[in-house]
């Protein structure tokens, strides 16, 4: 079994904990990478400053509201990037505005999907994304 590795773009410490946890009950094997910030994720991705010898992720679980640079400047980059958009970037925020559904589907964003409160259902959703996006899905190689 391979080992996903996934880079998480959260700025809410509560969140990144309730996610951390929910992954620890995860049956894949993964490693999982935080970033704070948007402008982190960018030089996370781009391998510059301290990340520069960082392994470039599978996949990217991207909040849209961040500090310094936010989620939708990140996916923006991203999308934006040769090297950098085929990482398939999953939005998971609390936004249920349909304004940002619909900017981030047109700036390719790969799904869209609204963090739930409780730790039950985010775990329920971990094992979702699990399920769908490290069993079923072929995920692009990591350049």
């Amino acid at each position: 079994m391979r080992s996903v590795r996934i880079l998480l773009v959260e700025d809410n410490p509560g969140d990144v904990d309730l996610i951390l946890e929910a992954f620890n009950e995860c049956r894949m094997p993964h490693e999982i990478e935080v970033v704070n910030d948007g402008q982190e994720a960018i030089y996370f991705l781009r391998k510059q400053d301290k990340y520069e010898d960082k392994r470039s992720p599978n996949i990217i679980l991207l909040d849209l509201n961040l500090p310094r640079k936010d989620g939708r400047q990140v996916l923006e980059e991203i999308k934006n990037d040769a090297k950098l958009k085929r990482i398939p970037v999953i939005i998971l925020t609390s936004s249920a505005r349909q304004e940002d559904i619909l900017k981030v589907y047109e700036q390719h964003a790969n799904c869209y999907v609204r963090k739930p409160v409780d730790l039950n259902d985010f775990l329920t959703l971990v094992r979702k994304i699990e399920d769908f996006w490290f069993s079923v899905v072929e995920l692009p190689p990591v350049v």
